[in-house]
């Protein structure tokens, strides 16, 4: 694994040393880890001109699921509590005889970015932009691997909780629930924030847990995440509690269904990031709920939950083999209620059987 980590920021290199730059500091966390196997909390990696250095504010992390860092990088562990680790590491590219240093503008905040500069006027900061998360966009397979256990693990905790008597408990109950099986299945823990939403609230995006209780007759959505090794996926489903469907629940769940295998169909290495938006969302738009659409169909996940690429109708880009992404169109209808389904599937090419599916708890309307 070691060698994976070198081969990626010897990738990054490349691309800030073809710009003109010596050395780059990366800080953001998710960033660090994708470079460094670990990124333990404070720490920046300095990819430098002799070296690379994981500079530490304090001793790294000791949580299992953490992860260690690459053996191969350099440890520089500040004293606890005395100074910044990114200020430090622009000291060490200094000493390393760099020039000038690539920088995560979008993540330093100006504070930093000034004291960064003021500790080594002589090196000229440059924006490394967001070459790091581009490079995190296509996967390889042993990070596919720690999502596809993130996926297992998050269908055994929903199919679990669906088995369970639901009637008269809370939201919030429900959501505690669901990210307690999703440790005890093994999760690092939740992949973000579990949402469930009841009745009225069902089918809202990111809707936050309350304290209503599930009646019979209600819509139930739900969507959560596992965690595992630092990378997290993403399910969501809508189902019926304790009676059979009304019509217009079943009616709306079948077109809020058929969006959804719309955009998953149309998942292909060299398909436009719009054009699987366009898919989904057109075939809501036709049944008159353009007013009720979210922002976007999908996004991609991996270290953090909402990565690049973005399904959107305004988003630039074609589909890579091996990117995972979710597929989660949506119609909340205010006061009544509404459906989401939510999928992670990796895209990969027909003739490796098409779109590979994560998450497989069913998409049938259950009357739970």
């Amino acid at each position: 694994m070691s060698e994976v980590y070198a081969n990626r920021r010897s990738r990054l290199r490349e691309h800030f040393n073809a710009a003109g730059t010596a050395a780059a500091l990366v800080t953001r966390p998710a960033n660090v880890r994708y470079l460094a196997a670990a990124a333990p909390r404070g720490a920046v990696l300095l990819i430098g001109r002799g070296e690379d250095v994981l500079v530490c504010a304090g001793p790294p992390d000791d949580r299992p699921h953490e992860g260690q860092p690459d053996e191969n990088l350099r440890l520089h562990v500040l004293p606890a509590n005395e100074g910044d680790a990114a200020v430090a590491a622009a000291g060490l590219a200094a000493d390393q005889g760099a020039d000038s240093l690539a920088v995560e503008e979008h993540h330093l905040t100006v504070t930093r970015h000034r004291a960064v500069a003021s500790v080594a006027p002589k090196l000229r900061l440059i924006d490394l932009g967001g070459a790091v998360e581009q490079l995190r966009v296509v996967k390889d397979e042993e990070e596919i691997s720690c999502l596809r256990i993130g996926a297992e693990i998050a269908d055994q905790a929903l199919g679990e909780l669906l088995e369970s008597i639901l009637v008269g408990r809370t939201e919030r109950h429900l959501a505690l629930e669901l990210e307690r099986r999703l440790v005890d299945h093994g999760a690092d823990g939740p992949a973000f924030p579990t949402s469930v939403a009841t009745g009225p609230h069902a089918g809202r995006r990111g809707h936050r847990p309350t304290d209503r209780r599930v009646e019979e007759g209600d819509f139930l959505s739900v969507c959560l995440g596992a965690t595992y090794r630092g990378y997290r996926c993403e399910i969501g489903r809508t189902f019926v509690i304790g009676t059979s469907p009304a019509d217009w629940q079943i009616e709306l769940y079948d077109l809020v269904f058929a969006a959804q295998r719309a955009g998953r169909e149309f998942l292909a290495p060299g398909a436009a990031y719009r054009d699987v938006d366009r898919a989904a969302r057109q075939v809501l738009d036709s049944a008159g709920y353009a007013e009720a659409l979210p922002p976007l169909t999908g996004h991609g996940v991996g270290l953090e939950i909402d990565e690049d690429p973005q399904l959107a109708p305004a988003a630039m880009g074609k589909l890579d083999a091996c990117v995972p992404v979710t597929v989660e169109p949506g119609v909340h209808l205010p006061g009544r209620g509404g459906v989401r389904i939510d999928d992670t599937l990796v895209v990969r090419p027909e003739a490796d059987g098409g779109p590979e599916l994560l998450t497989i708890t069913t998409k049938e309307l259950l009357a739970l």
